[in-house]
């Protein structure tokens, strides 16, 4: 379980509770009609609000939140570094073969693994992104909204024992119960909106905020992958998304530099062998000139032998 969490929840209940018990007896902080107010006028308002499928995956979404750590950033920069020391050994088909279960790095491979150019596969990343913080914000807006409305509704309770007050003020037994419900409904919807609904919304924000900066290591890993850029080119590049201080190193071993550096290694090559063509063309043209020069230097002499005789 998420420590920080349990903390929090054990910390924020032992308080509240031991203010309680101080001076005073639990009992009287119970009261059924009030929570029928409050926790069924929240759950009314949010299922009316939402659909049931989104309101059902909110809780399923903060129970997983609470229950499992967030998977750190320094993992997804060495896996990322690795596939691309195993594309360097044996090509880019062989991330087919790469096992994960996180579906969007394996959906990366697949796509490097197909050849697919780097526009489709940054669409494709982007959109995959895109979409899964709109479905983290409508799970982040249900508790938002819960903590919105279970206030509301204990005000609601409050007006509703005032009234019960009001209306048996010449029954003097009566007017403990309306005070009762009058005060302990705006108890229950402030307790659950301060305690529970606004930090699970909190907490899932934050979530999202990681998830998203784990996504875009491996978006970036991705596109540096199809680049074919060395394994410590793409170390620096994703380590970047990490605290100076939480970064991890990692061994990488020494490749030759990129196709794309290779590329231009062997232009400059090309470049060179055509100049020395050209010096050598050049050459060969003076030296026919000098050869010319000398035979029309030699016929004029002997012309001018024949002239004489």
């Amino acid at each position: 379980m998420d420590l920080a969490s349990l903390i929090g929840i054990i910390a924020g209940v032992s308080l509240i509770g031991g203010a309680i018990l101080s001076k005073g007896e639990i009992q009287n902080f119970v009261n059924v009609p009030g929570m029928m107010i409050v926790f069924g006028g929240t759950i009314a308002a949010t299922l009316l609000t939402f659909q049931f499928k989104d309101v059902v995956a909110a809780f399923r979404a903060a129970l997983f939140v609470f229950s499992h750590e967030k998977e750190d950033s320094n993992n997804l920069v060495q896996t990322m570094v690795k596939l691309s020391i195993l594309t360097r050994r044996k090509g880019i088909k062989e991330l087919h073969n790469v096992k994960t279960k996180s579906r969007f790095l394996r959906k990366a491979c697949n796509l490097i693994g197909d050849c697919s150019s780097e526009d489709v596969i940054t669409s494709t990343l982007r959109t995959e992104i895109e979409t899964m913080e709109m479905r983290h914000f409508i799970i982040q807006d249900v508790f938002k909204k819960m903590g919105a409305y279970s206030p509301a509704f204990g005000l609601l309770g409050t007006l509703i024992g005032l009234i019960q007050m009001m209306a048996n003020l010449d029954n003097p037994s009566v007017l403990g119960k309306g005070m009762a419900v009058a005060l302990l409904t705006t108890f229950y919807g402030s307790l659950m909106a301060t305690l529970f609904f606004l930090p699970i919304a909190g907490k899932l924000k934050s979530r999202t905020v990681t998830q998203v900066l784990n996504l875009e290591i491996i978006f970036l890993g991705a596109i540096s992958i199809l680049d074919n850029n060395n394994p410590i080119t793409i170390y620096e590049k994703l380590s970047s998304y990490i605290p100076a201080k939480s970064r991890k190193s990692i061994k990488i071993p020494r490749f030759p530099t990129s196709r794309t550096n290779n590329r231009d290694t062997e232009q400059e090559s090309s470049n060179q062998k055509e100049a020395t063509k050209n010096i050598d063309a050049e050459q060969s043209e003076r030296d026919n000139l000098k050869e010319t020069k000398k035979i029309t230097q030699k016929n004029r002499s002997s012309e001018f032998v024949l002239e004489k005789k």
